[in-house]
């Protein structure tokens, strides 16, 4: 994966059956997309259009390390799509994959809009 980052699960992050909350772990996975789409497009005004089945193969506890890696797979007008893993670093098991994020470049009004780049 290209874009990496760790993150330490703390008790606040769990459910309740003591692993990590399902919402907190999408969180971080949309914050690592949200900062390689700004890398990308050097634009900070874009939303996610559409994310495939979201695959969750392990979970995580208190204490544990976990690594959230993103990587961009394709590149459209006016959209930039990615895939994302999550690993956990105690358990040696993969958490989750996502297939296919795809985010939008919008303009002020929140209209899709051609990002210029070229892939």
């Amino acid at each position: 994966m290209l874009y990496q980052a760790k993150r330490w699960v703390r008790p606040e992050d769990l459910n309740p059956h003591n692993t990590l909350f399902a919402g907190r772990l999408l969180e971080w996975v949309n914050e690592q997309i949200g900062i390689a789409t700004v890398v990308h497009l050097k634009n900070n005004k874009f939303a996610a259009r559409n994310i495939s089945n979201i695959n969750f193969l392990s979970p995580a506890r208190s204490g544990e390390v976990i690594e959230i890696g993103v990587e961009m797979i394709n590149m459209g007008k006016s959209s930039i799509t990615f895939k994302a893993e999550v690993f956990n670093y105690s358990t040696q098991k993969k958490m989750l994959t996502i297939d296919k994020i795809i985010m939008v470049c919008l303009d002020d009004g929140g209209n899709p809009i051609p990002h210029g780049l070229i892939f």
